[in-house]
């Protein structure tokens, strides 16, 4: 690693604080790039990684854009790919390359061969899950350039030796760097040729005995596999207080079956394909910011047979959804802004269903129950009525009034 440079360090901070998170979630307690942004930057300085420069640089993860704009506009990279998993941290980078005038702005892509053809370095800001590492990994191995170096960082505080482990898969040489304002970097190289690195390991395939069909899931999809206890509760009220057509017009007849749902944060799809299933005549769409996500679901869905009828999106909240769409829509929202516990984020979505919904559409949520969403519940789309609760979590119904708001 290179050397403290003071004049390289005040051009850093200019360029950081010239950041903004939007259209991301903005807060003052959050902010656009953390210390291992500053971090893998400083470390891309050393004269080893000059070649890749000129169009082999790679960046995975970015947050809001510190990590890729960081590149151009301090190392001179040029040509840069970038993949983002979140639609609005992918917004957010390119809202940023405007606003500082970037002319090479760097390309945004899918974890896939295009974005990875030719690289000899990677700039990855380290997912928290390690099945969202295993699967960038092996992608990096089997697309890069077999010289690729990985300089792979994240907060100290996050960081296990499984992170190392599963490095090691795809990568014959891993290494640990010293850690540094609360960050650090493993650096990956030696890629693994083919053979031993075997067919791709994601999406990767399982089910619960309450679904009834198989769910998919890309290695950065929320809940993986697994039926999380959350939304288990929110499909148990499906049965025990079924919904019903928001009323009268082109969403449906009042007593009948919701006609059009919609999955906000779909995640791998348990929501919209059990919501096809229970009412074959239903329209579904199916969304999430996640890429993961939406593949996944995309795939729960047409293994189950109702991809016909589940659309799937990537977008921020409802806004795919048409002005007064939706009979009903399901939600278990996040609660995390990266890895900080915020409410505001699932804030946001539940303020965004109140256009989507029908006069007399119906929101249902399941939440955490310490977080309290009932207020801005009923502030944002009506009256709302405890469906169930346990130990950890409520489910929640508001009903958007017939008069409207």
């Amino acid at each position: 690693m290179t050397e403290p440079d003071t004049a390289f360090e005040a051009s850093l901070a200019a360029f950081l604080d010239g950041l903004s998170r939007e259209p991301d979630l903005d807060a003052a307690e959050l902010l656009p790039f953390d210390a291992t942004d500053r971090l893998l930057l400083e470390a891309a300085r050393d004269p080893r990684f000059a070649g890749a420069m000129p169009g082999g640089t790679v960046v995975i993860g970015d947050r809001h854009g510190a990590l890729a704009l960081g590149a151009v506009q301090l190392l001179g990279a040029t040509g840069v790919r970038v993949h983002q998993d979140p639609l609005l941290g992918e917004r957010a980078l390119h809202a940023n390359a405007d606003r500082l005038g970037v002319a090479d702005a760097p390309t945004s892509l899918p974890l896939g061969p295009e974005l990875l053809r030719g690289a000899t370095l990677v700039l990855l800001q380290l997912p928290r899950g390690l099945d969202a590492l295993d699967e960038i990994a092996q992608a990096i191995a089997r697309w890069a350039d077999p010289a690729v170096v990985v300089l792979a960082g994240g907060r100290v505080k996050h960081m296990t030796l499984a992170m190392n482990e599963v490095l090691q898969r795809s990568f014959a040489e891993v290494s640990a760097g010293l850690a540094r304002q609360k960050s650090r970097i493993l650096t990956a190289s030696a890629a693994r040729p083919a053979e031993e690195l075997g067919d791709p390991r994601f999406p990767v395939w399982g089910g619960d005995p309450a679904l009834g069909f198989r769910l998919a899931a890309f290695g950065a999809a929320f809940g993986g596999t697994k039926l999380d206890r959350g939304t288990r509760l929110l499909l148990d009220t499906l049965r025990t207080a079924p919904p019903r057509g928001a009323g009268s017009g082109a969403a449906g007849r009042s007593g009948q079956d919701p006609a059009r749902v919609v999955d906000l944060g779909c995640g791998t799809g348990t929501l919209a394909v059990s919501a096809a299933l229970a009412w074959p005549d239903a329209e579904i769409i199916a969304t999430d910011q996640s890429a993961a996500a939406v593949a996944s679901t995309g795939l729960t869905a047409e293994a189950a047979g109702v991809a016909d009828r589940v659309e799937t999106v990537r977008a921020d909240g409802c806004e795919a959804v048409p002005d007064g769409w939706a009979d009903l829509i399901l939600l278990n929202p996040p609660f995390h802004s990266g890895s900080t516990v915020h409410t505001a984020v699932a804030h946001r979505l539940i303020r965004s269903c109140a256009r989507a919904l029908a006069l007399g559409g119906e929101l249902r949520i399941v939440f955490n129950s310490p977080l309290g969403y009932r207020p801005t519940l009923e502030r944002a789309v009506g009256p709302a009525e405890q469906l169930a609760r346990d130990r950890t979590f409520t489910v929640l119904s508001a009903r958007k009034p017939r008069a409207g708001r």
